[in-house]
């Protein structure tokens, strides 16, 4: 069987999209299960059909699926999924996001705007989703778009872990914030490393999308070994921007993490050319042959996904795991 009874019945059934099949391997593995056998078929002009091979009624059913490029593709099938599950009546359906689509898109920043986070919620909603579940969402106030639980896991302890592993003496450590709205993370990141804490003030120009213009870093980076953190790096120019103005600075050495790596475009090239000395993400999102970089370590999320999905289904506490 490829589920876990509990009391009542209840049976753990953990569902894969197309996009990142091996991190749901892992996740089943950690919970000594198998993933649902699930046929998929595109159709000649692009549209999506899912059918599972075997019974889902009355399950606990987890679908999990990371949205990478094609990102559309990868998020219209699991709500196809998720839709499917419903028909098929299973008992809970819970959408797991490790990275959610869209999430940049959380405000209006000025007129005639989507809120397209909000969209995406809503259409899971739509779909069946009874709950969500994401990896270090791009904002906090996403969780109340969904209507119904949403998890969030944070991966902090993972990466600081493997920081502090690597940088000794973590008395030598100083957490940067690459602008000022990722300053709450590393406020987080400086309490956990017992870190002191920079902040890189940068000007956007306006009428361009992506673009900086000024970099100047408030703090005493001098000397010491800088963790650059981010939620995710996309196509990796403000990582490099803020590493160069950190070098600048008398920054010893650069090191960089990030939950979610995108790596757009240039991004694998621009960070292994880059000052910095490592790049540190977790397998949140697939990570091509062409997009991987020497600099680039990869750390997994999966016993941390698995261990948030038995709180679920045992109705533990999520909130546990951060204790």
């Amino acid at each position: 069987m490829s589920g876990m009874k509990a009391t009542g019945q209840k049976q753990l059934m953990l569902f894969s999209g197309r996009t990142h099949p091996e991190l749901a391997q892992e996740v089943a593995k950690e919970l000594g299960i198998e993933v649902v056998p699930t046929r998929f078929d595109t159709f000649a002009n692009g549209e999506i059909f899912v059918r599972y091979l075997e019974s889902v009624r009355g399950s606990d059913a987890f679908v999990l699926q990371c949205h990478s490029s094609p990102i559309n593709e990868s998020i219209m099938e699991q709500l196809i999924m998720v839709d499917a599950l419903k028909r098929a009546s299973a008992k809970r359906i819970t959408v797991v996001t490790p990275f959610l689509g869209y999430a940049r898109q959380d405000k209006k920043h000025r007129g005639r705007e989507p809120i397209s986070a909000r969209l995406m919620t809503d259409l899971f909603r739509t779909a069946g989703a009874d709950r969500m579940m994401a990896v270090d969402l791009h904002t906090d106030q996403i969780q109340g778009f969904f209507d119904g639980p949403v998890d969030h896991l944070f991966a902090l302890p993972i990466l600081a872990d493997y920081v502090s592993e690597q940088v000794k003496p973590a008395s030598d450590i100083t957490v940067v914030s690459p602008d000022a709205g990722r300053v709450r993370t590393a406020d987080r990141w400086a309490d956990r490393l017992g870190a002191p804490l920079a902040i890189i003030h940068k000007r956007r120009d306006p009428d361009v999308a992506n673009q900086v213009r000024v970099h100047e870093v408030v703090g005493r980076v001098e000397g010491r070994t800088c963790v650059l953190v981010d939620d995710m790096i996309d196509t990796g120019g403000t990582i490099v921007k803020a590493s160069e103005a950190l070098v600048e600075n008398g920054a010893e050495k650069v090191v960089v993490a990030a939950t979610h790596g995108v790596l757009s475009g240039p991004a694998a090239e621009r960070l292994q050319n880059s000052p910095i000395s490592e790049v540190i993400i977790t397998n949140s999102l697939p990570i091509p042959e062409e997009r991987s970089f020497d600099k680039l370590t990869q750390l997994s999320i999966a016993p941390l996904i698995a261990r948030a999905v038995n709180e679920v289904f045992t109705d533990g506490s999520v909130a546990s795991l951060f204790d």
